[in-house]
């Protein structure tokens, strides 16, 4: 079971650089949209002393285009190395240690979840993953507190998403209509997410509850007998693959069916794959026992205070709450809790450039919904972040990054075009750029039939005012567009 979770875990690393590598430069290079050089050389000159505490990352070594893309190679290389199990230690050290370096620098566009849970997963593996250049299925067997730790991660994972949803206040997971929204409004629906939002509203109602249900009462599961741990597997697993074929998740749900692997053991394989793993094993040695005990108690006593700053009604130790601070900053004992608060409303942003502060022409994102006309697209594992948080500035007033991206626009800056399916001006960048947001909403099967659209959109209205370079060119009247 360690061999088969160190490969997926490989796979994992592997769709999270490719997919930072291709986005990298417009993102986070010299004309990107939010460079990393900016927030290096404000963190050198505030913080002398203790700017590594503060933002651990490799990047205080150099910030240049070419170190950003260099660092995701490097990523890719160690990948490829614990794929093919060789090297595992040194791998999973190399693997933390680039990924690590663009979560504490990324801010907006590396902030999401399965970020941190992939960093927080890596450190648990190095205590069970083998010694060895090429270890095979490893002469020891992982440490016992180190499996537990594992488990604890996944029944972490699960229960905190669970009671973040129940927690919250949010009435729609309270009266069970939380999935009458979520297809329709998540972040960048599949095909067949859009055909299980047709469904009737009781059978979304009873997807809700089997939601509620699975991520509260199934991760107890996972510390019980063999025989319902198996029971814990199917459910957890399932409940990931579900989320996986109607929705757009990146790599998490590949994180967290790897990560599901550790409420079974080499028994439930079956016996072909299982036949070397059943020969009985060395324990683990003292050494690594020790480690595994002490890295335990920090884990179990962090993640612990964390849930009770969050849920709870005391507040942890000072020792623990000192603990919780000074590892923060790396990103490696972490909360979870995915959609506690679900968007009842889809509204989407697009940006329009022009020459003449008249006739408009749209910017076209890669993926998230535009032309009503475009079927949603399967993505995952690949993340393409802009598109991402696109989604989050529609809930919010525009936030500083976006009007970073308009400046981008309004130079022309080449690697933050390529993030876009197309350009309106591909000669030379427009005198003006503006934001406008409609509301969206998924069309039945009738209207797909009779029109072949896939999105119903409403009115558009000003998100962002027209702008040049020199700044605003008008004040905007109301919030309609003309």
């Amino acid at each position: 079971m360690r061999w088969l979770f160190l490969r997926a875990l490989g796979l994992t690393y592997l769709a999270a650089f490719s997919s930072l590598a291709v986005q990298v430069r417009g993102l986070y290079g010299r004309r990107g949209i939010l460079p990393i050089h900016e927030l290096v050389d404000g963190e050198r000159a505030v913080r002398r002393r203790e700017h590594w505490r503060e933002l651990p990352t490799l990047f205080w070594f150099g910030t240049s285009d070419r170190a950003l893309v260099l660092t995701c190679r490097l990523g890719q290389l160690a990948s490829l190395l614990l794929t093919f199990n060789v090297a595992p230690r040194l791998a999973l050290a190399a693997l933390w240690t680039t990924y690590a370096s663009f979560v504490t620098a990324g801010r907006d566009f590396l902030a999401f979840q399965w970020d941190a849970l992939l960093l927080e997963t890596t450190v648990h593996a190095l205590l069970i993953a083998p010694p060895g250049l090429r270890p095979g299925l490893g002469r020891d067997e992982p440490p016992r507190q180190a499996v537990l730790l594992l488990r604890w991660l996944v029944f972490r994972l699960n229960y905190q998403s669970g009671v973040a949803k129940l927690r919250s206040g949010d009435p729609t997971w309270r009266d069970r209509t939380a999935c009458c929204y979520h297809f329709e409004t998540q972040p960048l629906p599949t095909p067949l997410g859009w055909h299980v939002h047709q469904l009737p509203a009781p059978v979304k109602r009873l997807v809700t509850s089997a939601v509620l249900a699975c991520e509260c009462y199934a991760p107890a599961l996972i510390f019980a007998r063999r025989g319902l741990r198996r029971l814990g597997f199917l459910l957890l697993s399932g409940l990931q693959g579900a989320i996986a074929l109607t929705g757009n998740y990146a790599f998490f749900n590949l994180l967290s069916g790897a990560l599901t692997l550790w409420t079974l053991d080499d028994r439930a394989l079956p016996r072909a794959l299982s036949r070397k793993s059943r020969r009985p094993g060395r324990r683990a040695g003292p050494l690594r026992q020790i480690v595994g005990g002490l890295v335990g108690v920090v884990v179990v006593a962090v993640s612990a205070g964390q849930h009770l700053i969050r849920y709870g009604r005391r507040s942890p130790p000072k020792v623990v709450r000192s603990a919780i601070q000074r590892l923060q900053p790396l990103e490696s004992i972490n909360t979870y809790g995915l959609f506690s608060v679900m968007t009842t409303r889809r509204r989407e942003i697009a940006i329009e450039g022009s020459n003449d502060g008249v006739t408009w022409l749209e910017y076209e994102f890669r993926y998230k919904p535009g032309n009503p006309k475009a079927a949603p697209r399967w993505v995952a594992p690949h993340q393409p972040r802009l598109d991402w948080q696109m989604w989050f500035a529609a809930l919010q007033p525009p936030p500083l990054w976006f009007v970073r991206l308009l400046v981008r626009l309004l130079q022309g800056a080449p690697d933050v075009l390529a993030l876009f399916k197309s350009v309106p001006f591909p000669e030379r960048p427009p005198r003006y750029v503006r934001a406008i947001i409609r509301d969206y909403r998924m069309t039945t099967r009738e209207t797909r039939r009779r029109t072949g659209a896939w999105w119903e959109r409403g009115e558009p209205e000003l998100y962002f005012p027209p702008v040049s370079l020199a700044g605003p060119i008008a004040r905007p009247e109301g919030s309609r567009v003309a």
